[in-house]
């Protein structure tokens, strides 16, 4: 029996409550499941930290520990719904480049359907006066792009998932589609 392509889950997910983020994490498992694929997630290391380790050492050690897993992956898919503000998660963003830099596949979803220029405004100028960029795209045009250059998708929610950051039907789409990549 062949391996199953490991898949590596990013996303804000990592930050929601425990239940919450097993939940879904058990869920885009078992969609990968069904189509033969292994599904990792960031949280899947056990790392032990002592009390008296600085903050910015446990922060490095995670670091270490994701970019070990991402290594051991044949591809991402990415959830890109904005967090924190009108982009995606910044860690989850980093985590799509590293594994197109690896020249592996990067799928992504929002369930945002706004296009990223829309979500700043309908004027072309931030606040401080510096211009907003308008492709017509989910996100930065680097987002985007790459993800596209790597011979995969981003999915874009048509309506409201089952929890604000997840969609079992979007994310089986992103499945899907790496499936026939």
């Amino acid at each position: 029996m062949a391996t199953p392509k490991r898949i590596y889950l990013a996303g804000p997910e990592v930050f929601f409550p425990a239940t919450e983020h097993q939940a879904i994490v058990a869920e885009k498992k078992r969609l990968l499941r069904e189509y033969g694929f292994e599904g990792i997630d960031p949280l899947d290391t056990e790392l032990a930290f002592s009390g008296d380790q600085a903050k910015p050492d446990r922060g490095q050690r995670i670091y270490q520990a994701n970019r070990e897993l991402m290594d051991s992956c044949d591809g991402i898919i990415a959830n890109l719904t904005p967090f924190r503000g009108i982009s995606a998660d910044p860690g989850t963003v980093y985590e799509v480049g590293y594994m197109i830099g690896q020249g592996k596949p990067a799928f992504g979803f929002t369930l945002d359907s706004r296009r990223y220029r829309e979500r700043m405004g309908s004027i072309g100028l931030d606040k401080l006066g510096h211009t907003i960029e308008d492709f017509e795209m989910s996100d930065n045009l680097m987002i985007e792009g790459g993800i596209n250059d790597s011979g995969g998708q981003l999915f874009v929610a048509e309506q409201p998932g089952e929890h604000p950051f997840f969609s079992a039907e979007l994310f089986r789409r992103c499945v899907r589609a790496l499936a026939h990549a």
